[in-house]
């Protein structure tokens, strides 16, 4: 066997910078394994090390995470279902955490209603175009323009470049603020667990006892 994978090789870890990392470790110590090291704000180390478990801990933008995965430089990773779905990349999806959790919506004014109902041909701005596209195109069967923005996608139907977004919604106030709702639901998202499917073969008992553990405390949480 690949000296790769032996009883000496670390489980790495890519986790999503913020607010997700945190929970992940929240959860990650309920279940006993812990990473001081990570918990240190000063701390300028990319990478962190649980020597005793065998484990490697790294902080990543949200999007690099499935790329990490699919690529092998992290066995596991924990992303949101809108960086799953927009990064389309070969990763087994293992569990949903749960957290995180919002929806994925077709945001617009109300007037944008009636561009829904008729597939009529419209211009969609988002961060999230593939997501965008994969709606309107396979679900709604309806053509539209896609237009990525990086920014405030809001703005986008406010100063007539786009009909409609497709954005993330978690309470709806920056919307209603601006004269915009929510005019159809996408998907709902949360903070889900990836696995490289390689690791998946080759480190299968570590990784299913993982997803197992976690499971378990995620019910009893419930």
């Amino acid at each position: 066997m690949d000296s790769k994978f032996n009883d000496e090789r670390y489980l790495t870890f890519a986790l999503g910078k913020g607010r997700l990392a945190n929970k992940t470790l929240d959860i990650l110590e309920q279940i006993g394994i812990t990473c001081e090291e990570m918990r240190d704000k000063s701390s300028r180390k990319l990478i962190f090390v649980n020597e005793e478990l065998k484990m490697k801990f790294f902080l990543a933008k949200g999007p690099d995470v499935p790329t990490y995965v699919e690529l092998g430089s992290a066995d596991v990773g924990v992303v949101g279902y809108d960086t799953v779905l927009e990064e389309n990349r070969n990763v087994y999806e293992v569990l949903d955490l749960g957290f995180g959790k919002c929806r994925m919506c077709v945001c617009g004014p109300a007037s944008a209603k009636e561009l829904l109902l008729h597939h009529e041909r419209i211009r969609v701005a988002s961060k999230y175009p593939n997501i965008a596209k994969d709606y309107f195109y396979n679900k709604k069967h309806q053509t539209v323009d896609i237009i990525k923005l990086n920014g405030s996608v809001e703005l986008g139907p406010l100063v007539q470049l786009s009909d409609v977004i497709v954005d993330i919604v978690e309470t709806g106030s920056t919307l209603k603020e601006n004269g915009l709702e929510v005019l159809e639901e996408v998907c709902p998202l949360s903070a889900r667990m990836i696995v490289n499917p390689v690791s998946m073969q080759m480190e299968k008992a570590r990784i299913r006892d993982l997803v197992l553990r976690i499971r378990e405390y995620l019910e009893k949480e419930k």
